[in-house]
């Protein structure tokens, strides 16, 4: 993930990097940040880290933002981190993702 944008086109679909703020309030997208070299978006969600809920949540929400199936997303890594890496297939998605973040 590479000249600052938190995503990249993979063969399956968007592999996405995400810093998760759980018990944060309304759900959103906060922005981009570097961590450890990587960009990712940071999203907040309001569900706790008990039992996969924040996890849960930010399927749904990312779902519903960028217009896919919560089906069409899956961990690829950090399912218990704070830093996650998803892979998320759809047309489109790319090309909404930059257009969420064109103000980050």
């Amino acid at each position: 993930m590479s000249g600052g944008r938190p995503w990249r086109a993979g063969p399956d679909g968007l592999e996405l990097a995400v810093r998760l703020t759980p018990r944060g309030g309304r759900a959103g997208i906060e922005g981009v940040m570097e961590q450890d070299g990587m960009a990712c978006l940071r999203v907040r969600v309001s569900a706790p880290p008990v039992d996969g809920a924040a996890n849960k949540a930010l399927v749904v929400f990312l779902a519903k933002t960028l217009g896919v199936a919560r089906s069409d997303i899956s961990f690829i890594a950090g399912e218990k981190a704070r830093i996650k890496r998803l892979r998320i297939a759809g047309d489109e998605v790319a090309a909404r993702l930059e257009a969420l973040c064109n103000g980050c």
